[in-house]
């Protein structure tokens, strides 16, 4: 039984770690130096609804599936008593927990402190973009390494089988 989820279940975590990992790519080579250009006030708004567009049942299902299908992989792997893939397995389903833990621990909290932030004047604005961009691109760019890697280890585990 353990042998008919496995395939399946690899595939899943490969897709749903590949589109966080593409997603990640995007905001890190596209999305953060666009907006990178832009004003502060331009800057607030635009990634304040981003993050409100994010938040919906397309992304928080591949968010949430992407580190559990993973791990299942893992576990089934052990309680099959392993194989060549198993250090590969392993590898993308920490990978994948990673990502979940710095998208939770480090960008939620920041995207919702610019989200508490007030913004009513220029200073205002400038200092909730001064919190927020540096530290948010660099748990991004964490998290693009994190699901890359991932996306990497599950895919050499597919390939090796």
């Amino acid at each position: 039984m353990h042998a008919l989820l496995l395939g399946p279940l690899l595939v899943v975590a490969i897709i749903a770690n590949g589109l966080l990992a593409g997603l990640f790519f995007v905001f890190s080579v596209a999305i953060g130096p666009g907006l990178r250009r832009v004003d502060d006030g331009t800057y607030v708004r635009a990634f304040r609804a981003i993050n409100t567009a994010i938040l919906n049942g397309k992304f928080l299902t591949v968010f949430f599936v992407a580190p559990i299908a993973a791990v299942a992989c893992a576990v089934l792997h052990l309680s099959r008593g392993g194989s060549a893939s198993l250090p590969s397995v392993v590898a993308g389903a920490v990978c994948s927990a990673l990502t979940f833990g710095v998208t939770a621990a480090g960008n939620v909290p920041l995207n919702q402190e610019l989200d508490r932030a007030p913004i009513d004047t220029e200073h205002q604005r400038r200092t909730a973009r001064g919190r927020f961009e540096t530290r948010w691109n660099r748990r991004n760019l964490t998290r693009t390494l994190t699901s890359t890697g991932a996306l990497t280890f599950l895919a050499v585990a597919l390939v090796t089988g």
